[in-house]
């Protein structure tokens, strides 16, 4: 049994960088989309800018990955998972990246790109 000192204990409303990494990503049907990959964090602000997306592929291979910004997310307790306000479709034709394609992370265009898809407000203009 987790301790409530323990980082990996899933009460609360924190949760260790590592156990995101794995966890369901659902639409609003409940309908799972994919699994959190990793989480991009930007490294002065602090602020979790996007939760990468595995999605696309059979049994891991050929999974795209797709970056959402983390503001899309909301974590549902019923569910176990995060839940983003998209379909299939949607994601399908979102920014994405393989595994052996180089990310323009510190391009602020692509950037803006991304949030610009989703409708989301940037990381970067949030008021801390």
């Amino acid at each position: 049994m987790a301790s409530i000192n323990d980082p990996t204990n899933p009460s609360g409303n924190l949760i260790a960088g590592d156990q995101v990494a794995g966890t369901a990503v659902y639409d609003t049907k409940g309908e799972r989309l994919g699994s959190v990959d990793d989480v991009m964090i930007d490294k002065v602000s602090g602020r979790i800018a996007y939760a990468i997306l595995s999605f696309g592929g059979f049994l891991g291979i050929g999974d795209k990955h797709h970056p959402l910004p983390w503001s899309t997310l909301r974590y549902d307790t019923g569910l176990g998972g995060y839940v983003v306000d998209l379909d299939r479709a949607m994601l399908e034709g979102s920014p994405a990246y393989a595994d052996d394609e180089a990310v323009a992370w510190e391009d602020p265009a692509w950037g803006r790109r991304v949030h610009d898809y989703y409708r989301a407000e940037p990381y970067w203009n949030a008021v801390p």
